[in-house]
């Protein structure tokens, strides 16, 4: 007689058999968000998780994905994911140089189209508007290449008929600017400083699948909080949540030259994005509507943890 596996539980093998015949969520990008993403679903779906990394598979397959490797940059490597999934959830971010973005279009000629899909963009897409309300009916102006192929991408996935979330400066309990505040790195003297958009990490996993399921084709939604934060005054409360120094101020000019062209990019824009869009059609309530609530939780519940390097206002590259 055939020897029994003992090595998993009775519930175990029921769980994965009724996983098998699922409804399938394709996840490509299955970062921070990808896997908050995953613990949400993966007892209703069975989710396969694109990664381009080999060293990522055994920690995606504990997290209850069914791993693929593959890479967007070589289409040849994306055939399994023909016909796959009917859902997909895109957070990969786009090519590394120029104005287009291949990725998404290896990725669209690889699958079948998909009934439904959501793609998550940036809200770097606007450029600067001064510190102006902006809601989705502004038209993009990408103020840097890294932009400009977001509207790319946007494009393409918009022209499969997925909707997009326009991502601004993602945060989560464990996920904030701790090492940028240790190293003592400067903000913007507050005359010259800009407003900048943030959302929660889980809230985002959240919105991902609202999009996903109530999500209008060809839909895009601004994917923020109620925040109305300028950036230093953002470092300088999550500095005092957790007793440190308060960033130093300098000129727009001075700080140019302190920091990266990188991190200078990301302080060169400044608005304040509508959400009342993702509210009424998506129909999601936050679990933390602006960052002051988190923090004040952090502070009421003592948890300060060893922050991962956060994600700097406006960008939505590390999902």
């Amino acid at each position: 007689m055939p020897a029994h596996d003992t090595s998993r539980g009775p519930g175990e093998i029921v769980g994965k058999k009724r996983r098998l015949g699922a409804p399938r969520l394709l996840i490509v990008g299955c970062g921070d968000i990808g896997l908050r993403i995953l613990a949400r679903v993966q007892q209703r779906f069975r989710v396969f998780a694109l990664t381009s990394s080999p060293a990522r598979v055994s920690p995606l397959r504990a997290a209850g994905a069914v791993p693929i490797v593959g890479n967007l940059d070589e289409r040849s490597s994306l055939a399994r994911l023909h016909a796959l999934a009917p859902r997909l959830i895109h957070l990969a971010p786009p090519s590394g140089s120029g104005r287009g973005d291949l990725r998404a279009r290896h990725l669209l000629a690889a699958v079948k189209p998909p009934l439904r899909a959501v793609y998550i963009s940036t809200t770097g897409v606007y450029g600067d508007r001064g510190g102006a309300w902006t809601d989705e009916t502004a038209a993009p102006a990408p103020a840097n290449e890294r932009a400009w192929r977001r509207v790319d991408a946007e494009r393409a996935m918009r022209a499969a008929g997925a909707a997009v979330l326009r991502v601004p400066g993602i945060y989560a309990h464990d996920r904030l600017p701790l090492d940028r505040l240790r190293a003592g790195t400067p903000a913007l003297v507050p005359a010259d400083d800009n407003y900048t958009n943030h959302i929660h990490a889980d809230d985002l996993a959240r919105l991902c699948l609202a999009a996903l399921f109530r999500g209008r084709p060809t839909r895009t939604y601004n994917a923020v909080d109620d925040s109305q934060l300028k950036m230093g005054e953002y470092f300088d409360a999550v500095a005092d949540a957790f007793a440190l120094p308060r960033p130093p101020r300098l000129p727009r000019e001075q700080l140019r030259a302190a920091v990266s062209p990188m991190m200078y990019s990301f302080m060169a824009e400044s608005r304040r994005l509508r959400n009342h869009r993702l509210k009424r059609e998506l129909r999601v309530r936050l679990h933390w509507p602006d960052v002051t609530a988190a923090l004040a939780d952090l502070r009421s519940t003592g948890a300060e943890s060893a922050a991962q390097p956060a994600v700097l206002p406006g960008a939505a590259s590390r999902l």
